[in-house]
This record gives structure tokens, C-alpha cells and sequence, in this order.
């Protein structure tokens, strides 16, 4: 996680800050965690994915391609861009991602 917050930090334009909504994975709350004075991190509360657009892109993955054995790195990195790419055509489904009915009870 910290060389990943330093791959991020170095793309953070000049005199800008990056916050990074995060779930509570151990990793993310680590005590020998290492933040980056450009980065705020935004943990959110726990067992709460509905709350983290994301989550949603990995249930639609999920829903909609099965479990594989992969045979190597090569073939991980393959096979989620090509499950990538065949969700980026489809971006009615990424706009519905943000919706939550609940949100809009009145």
C-alpha cells in the first residue's frame, strides 16, 4: 500500500491534493502506513460497500464473468483487461453504478 500511495502521490499535480476513499482493509489502516502530504485518505465506515461506487464494478465483474484459474500473471492481467474493456462499453451500466435508490427516498 505505501509504494501504491507513492505511484499516486507522483501524479498528483503540482500544489494539489488526492483523496482516496478507502474500505477498512487492513491495509489500508495499517499503523506503519506511510501517507503522502498530498494525499488525505477518506475511510469509510465499515461493512458499509454500498457507499463505495466501486464495489459495484467488482459485483458486475463478478456477476458477469466466472471464476478462472489463471496460469500466470500475464494471463491475470489479460483476462481483467479484457473483462475491463468489455465493461467500458457499456457505460449506461458504469452511470448506473452511482445510483442508489435509497439515497432518493423521500
Amino acid at each position: 500500500m505505501n509504494l501504491y500511495l507513492i505511484e499516486i502521490s507522483r501524479c498528483v499535480a503540482l500544489r494539489a491534493d488526492a483523496m482516496l476513499m478507502l474500505d477498512e482493509a487492513a491495509w489500508h489502516v495499517a499503523h506503519d502506513l506511510v501517507v503522502p502530504a498530498n494525499i488525505t485518505l477518506l475511510p469509510l465506515p465499515a461493512c458499509a460497500p454500498e457507499l463505495n461506487p466501486v464495489e459495484n464494478v467488482w459485483q458486475f465483474i463478478r456477476d458477469n464473468w466466472p471464476d478462472e484459474i489463471f496460469v500466470s500473471y500475464d494471463d491475470i492481467v489479460d483476462r481483467c483487461c479484457d473483462a475491463w474493456n468489455r465493461l467500458v462499453t457499456q457505460p449506461w451500466k458504469i452511470m448506473s453504478f452511482r445510483l442508489r435508490s435509497w439515497a432518493y427516498r423521500s
